[in-house]
C-alpha cells in the first residue's frame, strides 16, 4: 500500500501579505508626503499676496483663556509695510536679528553661539532669525522638537524663495504676538502708546522690540530696569542699522 505524502505548507502567502501591507503603507505614506508638499507651497504663495487673518498662536492663545475661564481679548490690524514705520523696522533687526537683510533665512553663527551657550547651561534668546521667526509664526506650532526644527526649516527656505525680504518683514510686523492679546505692529502701537504704527518714534519702537522676548510678561511702558537697559541697547544698535533696502 503506497503511504500518501503530504508536502509542506508554503509560508510564500504570508510573504505577500508583508509585501502588499508594506506596499500599501508606502504608496499611502508618499500620497500624504505629496499633498504636504502641494498644500504647503499652496499657503506660501497665497500668503504672499493675501494677509495673514491668524495663527496658530492666535488660536492657542484662544483656547488657553477659554480653558481658564479668561476673557478673551484680541487684537490684530493688518497693515502694509509702508505704514509702518521705519524705526520700528529697525527695532525688531537690531533687537532679534542684526543680519536679516543680508542671510539666506538661518544665521549659523547665531545658531552655533546658541548652542554651545546652552551646552554651557546659560539661558541666552536662541539663534533664529526673523524668517525662522515667521516661518514658525504663520505655519507651526509652539515648542522644541525636531519635527518642528525640520519643518520650519522647510517653511524658512520657502519664504525666503518665494516671499522675499519685504513680504516676510511685513508678514512677521503684522503677525507676531506683541503683548497679551496683542498681535501685529499697529494693535501694538495703540496698545501700548495710543498712537498709529507708522508715527513710532525710535525709543518707542525700542520699547516693543525690548518686549518680544516674553511680550505677556514685560511691558513696554512702566518698564523694568531690564527692558529699560534693553530699550537702550536696541535705540543704540538702531542707529547703525542704516538704510533699509529690502
Amino acid at each position: 500500500m503506497a503511504t500518501k505524502i503530504t508536502p509542506k505548507r508554503s509560508k510564500q502567502p504570508a510573504k505577500k501579505e508583508s509585501t502588499t501591507f508594506m506596499n500599501k503603507l508606502t504608496r499611502f505614506l508618499f500620497t500624504v508626503f505629496l499633498w504636504f508638499i502641494g498644500l504647503s507651497l499652496f499657503f506660501v504663495v497665497v500668503f504672499k499676496f493675501v494677509p495673514v487673518p491668524f495663527t496658530p498662536l492666535m488660536v492657542i492663545r484662544a483656547i488657553e483663556n477659554k480653558t481658564a475661564g479668561n476673557e478673551n481679548y484680541f487684537s490684530h490690524d493688518w497693515e502694509p509695510l509702508e505704514n509702518i514705520s521705519v524705526n520700528l523696522q529697525k527695532a525688531v533687526i537690531a533687537s532679534e536679528d542684526g543680519t536679516f537683510l543680508i542671510h539666506s533665512g538661518f544665521d549659523f553663527t547665531a545658531m552655533q553661539k546658541a548652542y554651545k551657550s546652552n551646552e554651557r547651561g546659560r539661558r541666552i534668546k536662541g539663534g533664529s532669525t526673523i524668517s525662522q521667526q515667521t516661518a514658525k509664526n504663520i505655519f507651526l506650532w509652539q515648542g522644541r522638537s525636531y519635527l518642528r526644527k525640520g519643518l520650519e526649516a522647510y517653511f524658512t527656505v520657502l519664504i525666503e524663495t518665494i516671499w522675499g525680504k519685504k513680504r516676510i518683514m511685513e508678514v512677521y510686523l503684522n503677525s507676531i504676538e506683541m503683548g497679551d492679546g496683542v498681535y501685529g505692529a499697529e494693535a501694538a502701537a495703540q496698545h501700548w502708546y495710543r498712537k498709529d504704527v507708522s508715527s513710532l518714534t525710535p525709543q518707542q519702537a525700542a520699547g516693543i522690540a525690548a518686549i518680544l522676548p516674553n511680550p505677556r510678561k514685560y511691558s513696554a511702558t512702566s518698564s523694568s530696569s531690564y527692558i529699560n537697559n534693553r530699550k537702550a541697547k536696541i535705540a543704540r544698535v538702531m542707529r547703525h542699522v542704516g538704510k533699509l533696502e529690502y
